[in-house]
């Protein structure tokens, strides 16, 4: 959910509460993008852990965090710790060596709300592909493509640029040369979507 911003310019951290409020459930998020309790997963630009702590809980404690910010990490630990989740690894790093920083081939790797501020978004998800198991998916929970004014949090206009905003079909076009095809389009109330996409066979 965070990366370095001198990598990721346009990726801000926000804070818990309206973390909170625009994803109450965060559990229920992961369920709809299709994660279950017998995939590894990967939490890419994991962030404070909002969503790495259910995803170890959901599946187990099967899940790699990975971000560059080592204070990142640090909180995302403490939240995990404070849920009883474990996690198998956090991975202080770049998230485009995350295929070489992994120590094993995982079924689903998930990012969000960080992928509209990469420069190189195919290169982004060559990275996460280099960490797939053939036929692996990847999930991208971005912004609709609407105007910041219009994406109020706690009463005040949140997320990235308006001009920064994704839809899906720019999602699956910077994606797809990657080796991925769209497996599902998830609609993530109030203000997201979640693009899961599958790595085609070579």
């Amino acid at each position: 959910m965070t990366a370095d911003q001198n990598i990721f310019p346009a990726t801000v951290m926000p804070d818990r509460d309206w973390w909170a409020a625009l994803w109450p459930d965060p559990a229920a998020t992961l369920r709809a993008l299709g994660i279950t309790p017998d995939m590894t997963v990967l939490d890419l630009c994991c962030g404070d852990g909002w969503f790495t702590a259910p995803l170890a809980v959901l599946t187990g404690g099967k899940v790699f965090a990975l971000d560059l910010n080592p204070a990142m990490l640090e909180a995302a630990r403490a939240e995990a710790e404070r849920t009883g989740a474990t996690v198998l690894e956090w991975i202080e790093g770049d998230a485009r060596d995350a295929g070489t920083l992994l120590p094993q081939r995982i079924d689903f790797v998930l990012i969000a709300n960080t992928f509209h501020g990469v420069p190189d978004q195919t290169g982004l998800a060559r990275a996460a592909a280099a960490c797939l198991q053939p036929r692996g998916r990847f999930a991208v929970v971005n912004w609709h493509a609407r105007p910041r004014e219009e994406t109020p949090v706690l009463g005040s206009p949140r997320g990235p640029k308006t001009d920064m905003r994704m839809t899906p079909e720019a999602t699956s076009d910077v994606v797809g040369p990657a080796g991925f095809v769209l497996d599902e389009l998830v609609e993530l109330p109030p203000y997201h979507y979640g693009a899961v996409f599958r790595l085609q066979l070579s």
